[in-house]
């Protein structure tokens, strides 16, 4: 065989062989242990903090101060504290798992096959994984309707809320709000990713396991009360566009500005509800970062 014939083989031997290696780097990139780890986190979160969310949600939609909101639920009754809890434990587990797995399998892609600065790397990853997560936006589409007051009428539960919208205004209407979401979720997962790992080589060292547990609630929840508080008026434009039905969508900047004109021309008014948030993210990610560590230790 000439030399011409040998390297025609050798080429199509690369072509054929390059492509089933490239798509195995993907898929071994991941690890399952990081999205169970995610799921099992969220779902303790949710349990202990959804009616400090129902406050805060009330807050965000009708501008008012927390007795108020307290008022509201109190008024409602027990029976509606937990309504809508289904689409976000469900958001929220898939969402968690998806945050951590889909983080953990790009930087390890990235790292692997890319020769690129470690930063940059978290950003791409942390950026890949919230746009991920933009998928499920339906779940806190059907959330925001079921927390509402005016649409208690309209849906008993999750499952007929999501026929409601769906067999009344199409799929796309579950989609409502997903620009700020987009906004929200890259950029803020990008920077909890960041700042934990940086957080986490300053912590002290300690062999005992409640010094260790206590590290890793307060680490957690000072990064997510931080960036909840520094994306919080993101959620406030997504709540205003997801609290309509039917009609057609504002933009994000329209919503902005009507926000702005009915409060009184003051931006402080879009962090009405945000001292709350921040508590409730305080504990709600300082739980899910112990959730999660521990639940990683038990798993290894």
């Amino acid at each position: 065989m000439d030399n011409e014939s040998k390297l025609r083989d050798v080429s199509s031997e690369a072509l054929t062989t390059t492509p089933h290696i490239y798509t195995k780097s993907i898929l071994t990139a991941f690890d399952w242990k990081e999205f169970a780890c995610g799921c099992g986190a969220a779902f303790i979160n949710i349990g202990v903090t959804y009616p400090i969310y129902k406050m805060i949600f009330r807050q965000m939609l009708h501008g008012v101060p927390i007795t108020s909101a307290f008022g509201q639920l109190r008024h409602e009754g027990l029976g509606f504290l937990y309504r809508g809890i289904f689409p976000p434990m469900a958001q929220k587990t898939i969402s968690l798992s998806i945050m951590f797995g889909v983080f953990d399998g790009s930087r390890r892609y990235l790292i692997d096959n890319f020769n690129i600065n470690a930063y940059t790397v978290k950003i791409i990853a942390g950026i890949t994984s919230g746009t991920v997560e933009a998928v499920l936006l339906p779940f806190e589409r059907i959330q925001t309707l079921l927390a509402h007051s005016k649409y208690h009428a309209y849906f008993a539960n999750t499952p007929r809320a999501f026929n409601y919208v769906l067999v009344h205004h199409g799929f796309l209407e579950l989609y409502r709000g997903i620009v700020p979401v987009l906004w929200r979720n890259g950029p803020s997962n990008a920077m909890f990713f960041m700042l934990r790992e940086e957080v986490s080589l300053f912590l002290p060292k300690t062999t005992s396991k409640t010094s260790k547990a206590a590290q890793e609630f307060v680490a957690g929840a000072i990064i997510g009360a931080s960036i909840s508080t520094l994306f919080y008026p993101l959620n406030v434009i997504k709540v205003a566009m997801q609290s309509e039905m039917g009609q057609k969508s504002e933009t994000m900047w329209t919503i902005c500005k009507r926000i702005y004109f009915e409060r009184g021309n003051r931006i402080k008014y879009f962090y009405r509800g945000c001292g709350f948030n921040s508590f409730r993210s305080f504990i709600s990610w300082g739980i899910m970062n112990t959730a999660y560590e521990n639940l990683k230790k038990i798993i290894s």
